[in-house]
């Protein structure tokens, strides 16, 4: 904020000094009742800068909310709040969720940040029907909330921004096709309850359906735990020798390096979400053929932009706002990953 200093011109004729010496001691009187105001001011708290002329800027205190600490995709999230809430300059964010995605203790969270009355809520919802009832709440207290990553599309929140989860679960399936000559065993990988989850499982279900000769043997429920990937995909691959390919819509399997030692890429292939590493090594070693990269950065930076703004009186255009994805492959992840090192750089 730059501050506009006042000027008091009093041009000086030598045939007219009274006049400038009533002139200056006027100014004076001005400058004493500006510094007494000042000095008054002293004990009050302050507000933002602002310019001169006008008020203060309001400071916001808005709640970013992953679905869990453990998971590493929202590493990436923090990043994009807190460097969003520095470029707006009048935003605190606080990051707060149960060390492992727990949906009871994701709510009382949630009911936490509504009793302390902050400025705005921005969640991923690990369970979303769970959380209609507190969100609603929230809302009718007059505090925003808006969804990223994961939705709650049958609450009040005021917009959600994240991957256009059924249209990337049709692609794994269409990648999966395009792997196994539209033939073969498939096993999936979900975790059940979350809104985004079950969409994705939706998209790749309707993909398949164009491939009558791909057969989803076994659905296996991960419970949003990466440690539980190694033992799922041993227990897969025991059962069902001749998978052809697992299709994980989510990136459990690629957020540790040795879950997908059962397989042999030869002979079944994996089709994964999520880029964050070491997904790109697992992938350029030919354990992954395809991987499905999200915003991660702006699940965190978008969110509280949009809060700002509603506070600021300026309502999201759009209520569900999709961000896209990025398709990686062993041909472009070289690319990918110099596009990589932007983002992690705040260059968009």
């Amino acid at each position: 904020m730059h501050r506009v200093a006042a000027r008091f011109l009093v041009p000086f004729q030598p045939s007219r000094a009274a006049e400038a010496r009533r002139q200056w001691a006027g100014t004076a009187l001005v400058v004493a009742a500006v510094a007494a105001l000042a000095s008054g001011a002293c004990g009050k708290k302050e507000e933002a800068a602002a310019p001169a002329g006008s008020p203060p800027a309001k400071r916001y205190r808005f709640a970013v909310m992953p679905k869990a600490l453990n998971l590493p995709v929202f590493t990436y999230a923090r990043v994009g709040a807190e460097r969003a809430a520095k470029q707006l300059g009048n935003v605190d964010v606080i990051w707060r969720a149960p060390e492992d995605a727990d949906p009871l203790k994701q709510k009382e969270i949630l009911e936490s940040f509504i009793t302390q009355g902050v400025d705005g809520i921005a969640i991923s919802c690990t369970s979303a029907d769970l959380l209609n009832d507190p969100i609603n709440k929230a809302v009718d207290a007059g505090i925003p909330v808006v969804t990223w990553d994961s939705d709650a599309p049958r609450s009040k929140r005021l917009a959600f921004w994240g991957v256009d989860d059924f249209k990337s679960g049709q692609i794994m399936g269409e990648e999966a096709a395009k792997l196994t000559g539209g033939k073969g065993k498939v096993a999936l990988m979900t975790s059940l309850g979350a809104e985004n989850l079950a969409r994705r499982l939706d998209g790749v279900k309707e993909s398949l359906k164009k491939h009558p000769d791909m057969k989803v043997v076994e659905t296996y429920d991960i419970k949003e735990d990466p440690t539980r990937s190694a033992e799922i995909i041993a227990t897969g691959m025991s059962r069902y020798p001749d998978l052809a390919v697992w299709i994980s819509v989510g990136g459990w399997p690629v957020f540790v390096r040795n879950a997908l030692d059962p397989i042999d890429p030869a002979k079944t292939k994996f089709v994964c979400f999520d880029t964050v590493p070491p997904a790109p090594d697992l992938l350029r070693s030919g354990k992954v053929q395809v991987l499905i990269g999200q915003k991660y950065f702006g699940w965190g930076s978008e969110p509280v932009k949009l809060l700002a703004g509603i506070k600021e009186g300026r309502m999201p255009q759009q209520k569900v706002i999709d961000s896209g994805v990025d398709v990686v492959t062993k041909d472009n992840v070289d690319a990918y990953l110099e596009q990589w090192k932007r983002w992690e750089k705040g260059e968009e």
